[in-house]
């Protein structure tokens, strides 16, 4: 069972979602915050696997919120799902460079959801695509990279190009057929670039490619 926090300072947003979610066999909704420092203590409490996120919120906003459950070790394994209502929203690249797992917007079909919801909680990054063309265009239009940002010399010539191709959003199926491997191979690669480059999922993978130079945007 994935248990899930709801955290939205709209009380109506969150009995939507908490009846959308309940009403699936194999997730519960645990909890609900009104704000983002309760959103952390509850986190914390109910040992909430996926967190869903408002970004804003009064006080502790979802973006400093998600910030603390990212850098807490012992919520490493609590995901958060950022849910916004505006597709622009300035904060979509700080979201994940503070630690979310994923963003998508609140007109999102329902079943798309809670699909999103499984795929957070299994330790995957999820980005509507419209999301991800937003994020890729804040990278293009910030300065140039410094290079040495991240440890991407501590990458084989084979890790790097696994870098490459999920920061263009291949799955772990693409990169298998690409590079004429297993699947659990290319999830072994995958696994091994996130532990050197001290990232938790896919998400912290794209800003890594493209804030080091690794990938430009508009690369096929």
């Amino acid at each position: 069972m994935i248990r899930v926090l709801l955290a939205d300072d709209q009380a109506l947003i969150r009995a939507g979602f908490r009846m959308l979610l309940d009403a699936t066999d194999d997730i519960e909704v645990v909890g609900e915050a009104a704000d983002g420092a309760e959103a952390v203590r509850l986190a914390a409490r109910d040992r909430a696997d996926v967190v869903l996120m408002d970004i804003r919120m009064p006080g502790v906003d979802g973006l400093e919120a998600t910030r603390r459950i990212a850098g807490d070790e012992d919520l490493a394994g609590v995901r958060v799902l950022i849910l916004t209502t505006y597709e622009a929203d300035e904060y979509v690249y700080r979201a994940l460079r503070a630690g979310a797992s994923g963003f998508l917007v609140k007109d999102t079909d329902p079943a798309d959801l809670v699909q999103a919801v499984r795929v957070v909680a299994a330790g995957e990054a999820l980005l509507a695509p419209r999301i991800t063309r937003r994020l890729i265009a804040d990278i293009a239009a910030r300065p140039l990279p410094q290079p040495g940002a991240y440890r991407i010399d501590s990458l084989t010539g084979r890790e790097r190009e696994v870098l490459g191709l999920v920061a263009r959003g291949r799955s772990n199926d693409d990169l298998a057929r690409e590079l004429h491997v297993s699947p659990l191979t290319a999830k072994t690669h995958i696994a091994r670039i996130m532990t050197k480059l001290d990232a938790h999922d896919r998400a912290q993978l794209v800003i890594a490619a493209y804030e080091s130079g690794l990938v430009t945007p508009g690369t096929p």
